[in-house]
């Protein structure tokens, strides 16, 4: 387990882990097969969806069903690609997919647009909550950055509210259909605005009402942590967290610059993989990727996004693969479900189908989350002890591995 000191408490009535782990099970089939035995992909691909999942790396304004922008747009006349949701849905997926993250953050112009009123923001996030928990995510933090809904006049601790009472609303629900999940916040500041502190001590400021963590989002060339030491000072006197997009479009001293303004997290941190290189004598870890791997600082990478930016020639060659054999906390997220046409489920399956993951290296990566979430260190031991693993050991048919 993660020794790092995340401190920021649960911000509402937490989902029992007694009630999880006997969702969870429930699901479970007593005659569950070993993939790891028997060297089945399909078994193991088959057996993904029942499977708790921890995310952590999760955007708002990413996960919109493309049916609901759809009516959302004709409600305010915002003018769309298509106004059908299938065709919509593709639309996304394939203009996300031009090998470069700023055309990536072009997409978010027809989200952000049907995202600037109460009812839209609290739709969506109920929305969100339901499809994470219909493919078995069991705890999940989504960011969001309030000063992008502003533009209809709501101030920003309004749409805070807003996307809090959409996830109250879809953890209700999804707990009444049988799949209870956990969902609590992390704000963003967008690097390229000047609202950071003000976006900062907002986090704070809602710390008992959900919001766990803070966060930079948008483009990292030219937009380091470090041009605000300031904000990041608050935070640790604070005693609240961060986790900090890094090494996504940018190189190894992007992730250089958040480990030092105190990210307990990266968000994506892939072109960490720049700093470790090979020699006869193997592996051999740069000054920053010992840094990152001695103190488990955890990274959100997110394997279809970065393969759409350019992050990644593709999933098999995707360097998580590698980050991961070699020892560093690893975690596998969606990034934006819509932009990538993805869910965790299918990045997982992914990973077993073209990177040759087990059931092992599954079970890793939701510890390693889990571990890593922005909880108090029992709810985390309480949910990898009473969830996760029960769930994988019946999955290798109730055999614990050492």
């Amino acid at each position: 387990m993660s020794t790092n000191e995340e401190s920021s408490p649960a911000s509402t009535e937490p989902v029992g882990t007694d009630e999880v782990a006997e969702s969870v099970a429930d699901e479970q089939t007593s005659d569950a097969q070993e993939p790891d035995d028997t060297g089945s992909v399909e078994a193991l691909v088959a057996l993904i969806p029942s499977l708790p999942k921890v995310l952590l790396h999760d955007h708002l304004d990413g996960g919109l069903r493309p049916a609901t922008i759809v009516e959302l747009a004709a409600e305010i006349g915002h003018e769309l690609p298509t106004t059908d949701a299938d065709e919509l849905g593709r639309w996304f997926v394939e203009a996300a997919s031009t090998g470069s993250l700023e055309r990536y953050l072009e997409t978010f112009v027809h989200t952000v647009a049907v995202l600037q009123t109460a009812p839209a923001l609290q739709r969506v996030a109920r929305e969100a909550v339901l499809d994470l928990a219909a493919d078995g995510v069991v705890y999940a933090e989504i960011r969001f950055a309030p000063e992008q809904h502003v533009e209809q006049g709501l101030t920003l601790q309004e749409v805070v509210d807003a996307v809090r009472a959409g996830f109250d609303e879809g953890v209700a629900q999804a707990r009444a259909d049988g799949h209870p999940i956990r969902v609590l916040a992390i704000l963003c500041a967008m690097r390229h605005l000047d609202r950071w502190q003000e976006v900062a001590e907002l986090a704070v400021a809602n710390r008992d009402a959900g919001v766990v963590a803070f966060d930079l989002a948008g483009p990292e060339d030219g937009y380091p942590p470090s041009a605000h030491p300031e904000v990041f000072d608050a935070l640790r006197h604070a005693h609240f967290p961060c986790t900090l997009h890094a090494g996504e479009a940018a190189g190894t001293d992007s992730v250089a610059d958040a480990v030092a303004q105190g990210a307990l997290r990266l968000g994506h941190g892939v072109r960490l993989a720049d700093d470790v290189g090979v020699d006869e004598l193997g592996d051999r870890l740069g000054l920053l990727a010992h840094w990152v791997r001695d103190r488990r600082l955890a990274l959100e990478v997110c394997p279809s996004s970065n393969v759409q930016t350019g992050g990644a020639p593709s999933i098999a060659e995707h360097p998580v693969t590698r980050l991961h054999e070699l020892g560093f906390a690893v975690t596998v997220n969606t990034d934006n479900r819509l932009q990538s046409g993805t869910s965790l489920g299918r990045e997982l399956a992914l990973l077993v189908e073209q990177a040759g993951w087990t059931l092992h290296d599954l079970e890793d990566v939701a510890v390693t989350a889990a571990a890593h979430a922005f909880v108090h260190d029992d709810e985390r031991a309480a949910l990898i002890d009473t969830v996760i693993r029960p769930a994988y050991a019946a999955a290798r048919g109730g055999r614990h591995r050492a």
